[in-house]
């Protein structure tokens, strides 16, 4: 007996058929979005969920909705924490173990390494958008008929709007670039709002079929110390007791929330810092560069929270992973090594379009000179100050020197994490001791991309780095050690001890580092003692020569030694 089914039943066949497919694919997990967000020349307690009176509430937000870790490192400096971010490699092995200009080794050629996969360039093979809006400062920047291999577009970024080097004006920065040509700014530019805009458009025209990598690089809150009237307002009078006074309520601060032992001394008052009191030299100038760096971080943080709003927009906000961080510690530079300014009458108006070249212009674009540090008043384009080393100690609230030193003011940054969709266990601390190098090695966890054996016809260098996936569950980091080297300055982290050498870069003599010199070395228990209060060198010599002698081979192995004067 034939059986016979109406054409109804094959229309429902079809249904429930096509339903179940869109079911399962819908129900496989897609690979993140990936913005890796910097913050430049900041110090360890400079934003709100760090301990900072500074109104930062939106990475407040993500960390609470996230985790925040609290022994997460840099590489003390701008140039080399970028190559190590981008790469997942030791700066030195990146080919940036210094600044941008050859210093004749690889490891210090000043230029991003042929032998590196930036992240971009990893993210490729897992159908990755990528874009890039701000600071690059990895390879050196030229004005004339530059060589572009190591520009952004062509180490793996679709997109690129920032700047190519690493300071200037936030309201007319040199080395400006759209893609791969030198731009001027657009009348009323602000490096923070600019930067923030250009990242909204990547997000809002992208591919909506792929994932995207947006590096998110601020000059904030770098100096020059700028920012607008209205938002250094909201400070007028916040700092009027002065860094020794705002030290003491960070300090306070970090102990309630949980972020540091209570048991850890806070380092003394750095012996260049002046004690504060009212009749000091400058005091109203000295006041408005704090009020203006506050406003930088606080605008910064603003615009965060507009790409935030962009992806709730977009409707991707869930699954978009959120990482936070900070270059190298606050920076305790004066600007007194800048040449004089031009006089007045010598200097002449910039032309319409004219691409600034100049670090610290001469000029404003509206004709205004512009002047250095105490001649000058924060905020404005035509003053160029910076907020130097009384403020710089209170940045870094309770730790010991600053941006260039390996101590840990100079390498601790704050990390903020935020996936809704891949962060398990919200709102809390990690401490486990990580590295930028993780960055690049957790990006290829989340977008199971493949990280290359080589690329462009080029061996590449494995990642050093471990995945920090684990941590966004209950899950620790088992590494050996992690490593530093700048300027000299020398230090190595296994477990909770800490070897570190601080040096004279004027006249550090490098046969005493092959000779493993144990007298210029300093040895702390990070968790008795993260402030590096106590040197227990003389207590543990044996623990001393061993973990300098696993320096030594680290540094041969990365090139970071023999190291160029």
């Amino acid at each position: 007996m034939k059986t016979y089914f109406s054409p109804l039943y094959f229309v429902l066949i079809i249904l429930i058929s096509g339903c179940g497919i869109d079911t399962k694919q819908k129900s496989a997990k897609s690979p993140p979005n990936i913005i890796l967000i910097m913050g430049d020349d900041m110090g360890y307690s400079d934003i709100g969920c760090y301990g900072s009176e500074i109104n930062t509430p939106v990475l407040d937000s993500l960390a609470e909705g996230g985790v925040r870790y609290t022994q997460f490192y840099n590489a003390a400096r701008c140039c080399p924490t970028r190559a190590s971010l981008l790469t997942g490699l030791h700066p030195q092995q990146a080919g940036v173990g210094h600044m941008v200009n050859d210093r004749g080794t690889p490891a210090f050629q000043g230029d991003l390494s042929e032998n590196s996969v930036t992240i971009a360039e990893a993210l490729k093979s897992a159908g990755y958008s990528t874009f890039l809006s701000g600071k690059w400062h990895v390879t050196p920047y030229v004005i004339e008929n530059p060589d572009k291999k190591n520009w952004p577009r062509q180490r793996g970024f679709d997109k690129f709007f920032g700047m190519i080097s690493g300071a200037g004006s936030l309201f007319d920065p040199r080395s400006l670039a759209e893609d791969n040509e030198y731009v001027a700014p657009r009348e009323g530019f602000y490096c923070t709002t600019d930067f923030t805009n250009y990242a909204i458009e990547c997000i809002e025209e992208r591919n909506t079929d792929k994932p995207f990598f947006l590096y998110l690089s601020y000059t904030a809150a770098h100096w020059p110390m700028h920012a607008s009237a209205e938002a250094i307002a909201k400070y007028k009078g916040k700092y009027d007791a002065g860094w020794d006074a705002l030290r003491a309520e960070r300090y306070e601060r970090m102990k309630q929330m949980g972020l540091i032992d209570p048991s850890w001394e806070m380092t003394p008052r750095d012996p260049g810092v002046r004690a504060w009191s009212d009749d000091i030299p400058d005091r109203d100038w000295e006041l408005a560069n704090m009020e203006t760096y506050a406003a930088m971080v606080e605008l910064m943080d603003e615009g965060i929270g507009q790409v935030v709003d962009s992806l709730k927009s977009e409707g991707i906000y869930e699954n978009t992973l959120i990482l936070f961080l900070q270059d190298n510690g606050a920076c305790a530079e004066e600007l007194d090594w800048l040449d004089p300014q031009p006089d007045a009458e010598d200097l002449m108006p910039m032309k319409p379009g004219e691409i600034q070249t100049l670090m610290v212009p001469t000029i404003t674009r509206d004709g205004k000179p512009v002047t250095l540090m105490k001649d000058g008043w924060p905020g404005p384009p035509e003053s160029y100050t910076a907020y130097g080393l009384d403020w710089a100690n209170a940045s870094n609230t309770p730790f010991r020197e600053y941006k260039h030193w390996v101590h840990e003011g100079g390498i601790a940054t704050p990390l903020i994490a935020h996936w809704p969709e891949g962060i398990t266990r919200t709102g809390g601390f990690r401490t486990d001791p990580s590295h930028l190098i993780d960055i690049m090695t957790t990006c290829v966890d989340v977008a199971a991309a493949v990280y290359p054996e080589v690329y462009n016809g080029n061996a590449i260098l494995p990642m050093e780095g471990k995945s920090l996936v684990p941590t966004f569950g209950d899950q620790a980091i088992d590494r050996e050690a992690l490593y530093w080297e700048h300027e000299g300055n020398r230090a190595v982290r296994m477990g909770k001890w800490k070897l570190v050498s601080r040096a004279d870069t004027d006249s550090f003599i490098w046969d005493q580092v092959a000779a493993l010199d144990q007298s210029s070395w300093e040895l702390f228990d990070m968790e008795n003692d993260r402030t590096e209060m106590e040197d227990l060198s003389s207590k543990q010599p044996d623990l001393v020569r061993q973990m300098a002698s696993m320096w030594m081979d680290w540094a041969k192995r990365t090139g970071a030694v023999p190291r160029p004067n």
